[in-house]
């Protein structure tokens, strides 16, 4: 797949940088891409620059041009975006969140603001109104809630996991 990224880009590079674009080929090959391409974003970049590409087959409206040129450089960057090489630690596992984060991301709050209790417990009272039990929430949700907002108001009384 890898190679086939590459020859894309290559393409698409050679028929952009062109004096003037063959259309008609740029078509060809971001169609090829819809059919061939097993990336959801490049797909649909694909999918939505074809009925532009068409339509500047044998058009001499500049918007028309400037358009198509628009798209190509968006399936370029989405290529691009896929063929760049990866840094850090492969299959990493996210950093584990402490119990206030965990809290704060319950409730809705901002992880790096410094809180007042009135700001934690609006926070849990607006949650709150659509988690209770009585609303169509679930209990369990409800009883995450309570815990996240003791834990954002009593910080020291609880160990990180």
């Amino acid at each position: 797949m890898m190679e086939r990224l590459e020859s894309w880009k290559l393409a698409l590079e050679r028929l952009r940088s062109g004096q003037s674009a063959d259309w008609a080929e740029a078509g060809r090959l971001v169609a090829e891409i819809v059919r061939m391409s097993t990336d959801t974003m490049l797909r649909q970049a694909a999918e939505q620059a074809l009925p532009v590409l068409r339509q500047a087959v044998d058009n001499d409206d500049h918007s028309v041009t400037v358009a198509g040129q628009r798209r190509v450089g968006v399936i370029l960057d989405v290529i691009h975006d896929l063929t760049a090489p990866r840094f850090g630690r492969r299959n990493a596992l996210p950093k584990k969140l402490s119990n206030e984060e965990r809290a704060r991301r319950t409730l809705g709050l901002p992880l790096a603001v410094q809180l007042t209790c009135e700001d934690i417990n609006q926070a849990y009272r607006r949650a709150a109104k659509g988690m209770h039990p009585d609303q169509g929430g679930s209990a369990q949700a409800f009883i995450d809630l309570a815990a996240a907002r003791d834990v954002l108001i009593h910080p020291g009384a609880h160990k990180d996991a």
